[in-house]
């Protein structure tokens, strides 16, 4: 799993007014909690860009007053004009400790039904877990070699060694659907018989 490594200025204002000083400074207020205790600091924008700016799914290293702390983005608000960051929520990784993540599905294989001419349509990219920091991975694999024309993968077809997925078993992550052209083929096949 990649790591990125974020340096951070500890912070002992806090609240509205506060947050908004850090902000006119180009500055993020952050926090990071799940550990021994919460953690108040600001970074830049540019710090954070591994992190937030990405569809990965990384662990940061953040630095905060020369102590380390290894953790996840658990939670970020944007601003509603700009689309700027403007605070973020970091989970700390406790050995042992479970918690809760969204991990990224990464489809393996060429699907069957593929082959046959159908169209693989993803439903879920990304799925809510719960395991401990030793068991967390970058992507979940979900093979699809076997998915035929009209099928659907789903949630039961996920197998994670001690890792529980927290969703209903029968929702739907992916399928293989028929596409246009391989109606016309079947109705062309009709016609033809008739």
């Amino acid at each position: 799993m990649k790591v990125i490594t974020i340096e951070g200025q500890l912070r002992s204002e806090f609240g509205k007014k506060a947050s908004r000083h850090f902000r006119s400074e180009g500055k993020v207020p952050c926090v990071i909690y799940g550990g021994s205790a919460n953690v108040h600091f600001t970074t830049t924008h540019k710090e954070l860009k591994g992190v937030v700016y990405t569809p990965e799914f990384n662990k940061a290293e953040i630095t905060v007053d020369g102590k380390k702390y290894t953790c996840i983005l658990k939670d970020l608000q944007m601003h509603k004009i700009t689309d700027e960051v403007s605070h973020v929520d970091f989970l700390e990784l406790v050995e042992n400790k479970r918690l809760n993540a969204n991990v990224p599905l990464k489809f393996v294989g060429q699907s069957r039904g593929v082959k046959e001419g159908g169209r693989f349509v993803v439903n879920m990219s990304t799925i809510k877990i719960r395991t401990t920091p030793e068991n967390l991975k970058e992507v979940i694999e979900v093979d699809i070699t076997n998915l035929e024309i009209g099928k659907n993968l789903r949630i039961e077809d996920i197998q994670v060694a001690n890792t529980e997925i927290m969703h209903n078993k029968r929702i739907p992550i992916a399928a293989v659907v028929t596409t246009r052209a391989l109606k016309q083929e079947a109705t062309n096949a009709k016609d033809a018989k008739k």
